[in-house]
């Protein structure tokens, strides 16, 4: 008996592992295009093996005509999929920032929700010419490390099991299976620096290194990625178990690569947000680089200062004044 086409073998192949690894249940994440339709085929199939429930979510952001019909269009492919349960729920994009950050912040929050509300994972579309984008975006922003490592296939509740898979592989199983797919206008739109990346960069990339560049940026990744996640695993080992207060001689002798996980997981963990590389300089220099200064202020209204040998976080209400012990500076 012939088996499936191989592009349609390439995708089942992709998720059956990760689909039986857990009895959880699934829910594909699907706009209607080639990578996430691909998806929600393939654990469709498996799911029927696999003794694992799957269904499937289409996200309405409502930022263009007709987005709602289309969102109705693609629930239904799923539903003729066998895919149980699907919802179409509508993401509510703010304002302010980039069309494209704000409507990813927008879909994730739906996607999250969705998550908690059926205890499911939410499996990703996204392909290895995805990753190899990213990669690229990351180095370009000097993001640091994390941002060049790129996505990682789990974690919770989302999974992407394809990011080993090329996004043309995904698009010969639609065809391969009469699967109907919807291209989105965006993803051809210069304005965006990812579609920059994928339809001048990468080809051009390509054209001058002879070929196999994005099957190399995600190797890249997925090299980094082993080599961040044994550092912060040494940097939670040596995250003082203490009264909330970091000591400066202990954490101050650390690798600097060790010392900034340190304090990031300090900082995340007394639950300062959206902490960025300038912030975490600024308090590394406390230990590092003591002068005498003062309040370093953080993104929630929380700030630290350096006190009798330990480094102190505060929360708003202590802005005003020099905690008590305020070391001075050296001389």
């Amino acid at each position: 008996m012939a088996g499936p086409p191989r592009a349609v073998a390439v995708l089942r192949h992709a998720v059956r592992a990760g689909l039986r690894s857990s009895p959880q249940p699934v829910l594909v994440a699907c706009s209607g295009g080639a990578d996430s339709v691909a998806l929600a085929a393939a654990l469709a199939f498996e799911a029927r093996d696999a003794g694992v429930r799957v269904g499937g979510v289409t996200v309405d952001h409502g930022l263009q005509a007709g987005s709602a019909q289309r969102a109705d269009r693609t629930a239904e492919l799923l539903h003729g999929l066998g895919l149980d349960p699907v919802v179409v729920l509508a993401a509510k994009v703010a304002e302010d920032g980039g069309p494209e950050g704000a409507a990813r912040a927008a879909r994730y929050a739906v996607l999250g929700a969705a998550a908690e509300q059926h205890a499911a994972r939410i499996a990703l579309g996204h392909t290895l010419d995805d990753q190899a984008e990213t990669v690229l975006l990351g180095l370009g922003r000097g993001s640091g490390p994390r941002s060049v490592a790129g996505m990682v296939e789990h974690r919770p509740p989302y999974w992407r099991p394809l990011l080993g898979v090329r996004r043309a592989t995904a698009r010969q199983a639609c065809a391969d299976q009469g699967l109907p797919v919807w291209d989105d206008p965006w993803n051809a739109d210069p304005t965006y620096t990812r579609v920059r990346l994928r339809t001048e960069v990468l080809p051009l990339m390509e054209d001058v290194l002879g070929g196999g560049v994005a099957p190399a940026l995600a190797r890249t990744a997925a090299q980094l990625r082993e080599d961040l996640d044994a550092l912060d695993a040494l940097a939670a080992d040596a995250l003082p178990d203490d009264d909330g207060e970091l000591p400066v001689e202990a954490v101050e002798a650390l690798p600097a690569a060790l010392r900034r996980r340190v304090l990031r997981l300090w900082l995340r963990a007394g639950g300062v947000p959206d902490l960025q590389a300038v912030h975490l300089a600024a308090v590394e220099a406390l230990l590092v680089r003591w002068r005498g200064q003062g309040r370093v202020d953080l993104p929630g209204g929380a700030g630290v200062v350096r006190a009798s040998g330990r480094l102190a976080l505060l929360g708003p209400e202590d802005r005003a004044g020099r905690p008590p012990h305020f070391e001075e500076p050296l001389a």
